[in-house]
């Protein structure tokens, strides 16, 4: 079988997959991008380039969309090219967000097009107007989200099936669209999270004298996602950290994420989302004990998830986080926010949830499991989300299609 995957951050969430279906000889596989990224072994890459730039003069509203067709256009034209080499896909699987999909039927109409279905905008009832602190869209922003979900939309008119990770992520859609999406999470790697006794972090410290080495038995709180920003809860995060160390004055937090803003909007005054939290409450919290360290390898996350203690993972209904899964996956304790994309997993993985908004509360969740040594939950309790489990439910699916 040929099978043509689409995504400009290659492999991205077609990692898992890719690499499965790569190692069956009988398979070719081929993979579209535009953003270079090691591959899985037997994935033959080929880059795509943007054929011009958007135009200043778009109409501001459709700035985004013109950014999409001309994704669109580049990544068709690198698909006649694989067409003229000889490269027939029976199956073209694609992340429709950045347009990429929009005329793959155009080029190849034989092949079977599958997207997936990562996220569907809405202007209220999920991540937009959840926290009422966060200023409310005016209304050209408005016009703009409803406008992000074109390339969605036109995706899933010509595509023959869909899938999406989770059921949340799949009822985000319109009920139409609901009918072509399978819930097929994409799988979580259990071997390589078993705890580690011999796990060490090296962490500098703030005035740059010699790092500080961590390991398993520290009193460490874990926090972890892409950026630090109010979609992840950070600013709850940070407003509930000067209680939690006062009352455990031997624990330290490990922050990991960037100073760029991933979902939502810019904090005031052109500042980042941690100098912003830094501003409010900074002069509560002995910084020595807060380590803030920026993006890390995926090596030392998993070191990282070997030392915590505690795992806490705050989100508005928004997409979850491969993070939450897998730290919880890992049998470390986790304090999640109780919103509805944890919801669904939470009972699951034994994950104690607190109200987004319930400071206090989260605040003795994380210092009572501070307060204990770490227990480890056995990896069989968490199958429904192994790698082979899943792999084996996308390959009957694929078949299927």
């Amino acid at each position: 079988m040929n099978v043509l995957f689409i995504h400009q951050n290659f492999p991205g969430q077609f990692v898992h997959l890719a690499a499965d279906l790569a190692k069956d000889k009988k398979n070719k596989v081929v993979a579209l991008t535009i953003d270079q990224r090691p591959a899985p072994a037997g994935v033959i890459v080929r880059p795509y380039t943007l054929l011009r730039s958007p135009a200043q003069e778009t109409h501001f509203l459709l700035q985004d969309q013109e950014g999409k067709v001309l994704r669109g256009e580049a990544c068709a034209a690198a698909a006649l090219q694989l067409k003229r080499d000889g490269f027939e896909p029976d199956l073209i699987i694609a992340h429709p967000g950045w347009g990429e999909a929009l005329f793959m039927k155009d080029v190849f109409p034989r092949a079977k097009l599958v997207i997936y279905c990562e996220y569907y905008y809405a202007a209220e009832g999920q991540d937009v107007g959840f926290d009422p602190e966060q200023p409310p869209l005016t209304f050209t922003q408005r016009c703009q989200l409803r406008l992000k979900n074109t390339t969605n939309l036109l995706s899933m008119e010509i595509a023959d099936a869909a899938i999406s990770p989770t059921e949340w992520q799949k009822s985000t859609y319109p009920a139409w669209a609901q009918e072509k999406i399978t819930v097929i999470h994409d799988g979580i790697d259990l071997k390589r999270l078993k705890f580690d006794p011999e796990a060490r972090l090296k962490i500098g410290t703030r005035d740059g004298s010699q790092a500080i080495e961590f390991r398993p038995g520290d009193e460490v709180l874990s926090y972890v996602a892409r950026n630090l920003e109010p979609v992840r809860g950070f600013h709850v995060f940070m407003r509930t950290l000067p209680e939690v160390l006062r009352q455990r004055p031997n624990a330290r937090a490990i922050v990991v994420g960037g100073n760029e803003v991933s979902y939502g909007q810019r904090a005031p005054g052109g500042l980042s989302w941690k100098e912003h939290m830094l501003k409010e409450v900074g002069g509560e919290l002995n910084l020595s004990r807060v380590h803030f360290v920026g993006q890390v390898s995926y090596d030392a996350y998993l070191q990282l998830l070997s030392i915590s203690r505690v795992h806490t993972y705050w989100t508005t209904p928004f997409v979850l986080s491969w993070s939450f899964l897998e730290a919880a996956a890992s049998g470390l304790p986790v304090i999640a926010s109780d919103t509805v994309p944890v919801r669904e997993f939470a009972d699951q993985l034994q994950v104690q949830t607190v109200d987004f908004f319930g400071q206090q509360e989260y605040a003795a969740a994380l210092v009572a499991q501070l307060a204990k040594a770490r227990r480890n939950a056995p990896a069989s309790d968490r199958s429904h989300l192994s790698l082979p489990r899943c792999l084996k439910r996308q390959r009957e699916w694929l078949s299927s299609i």
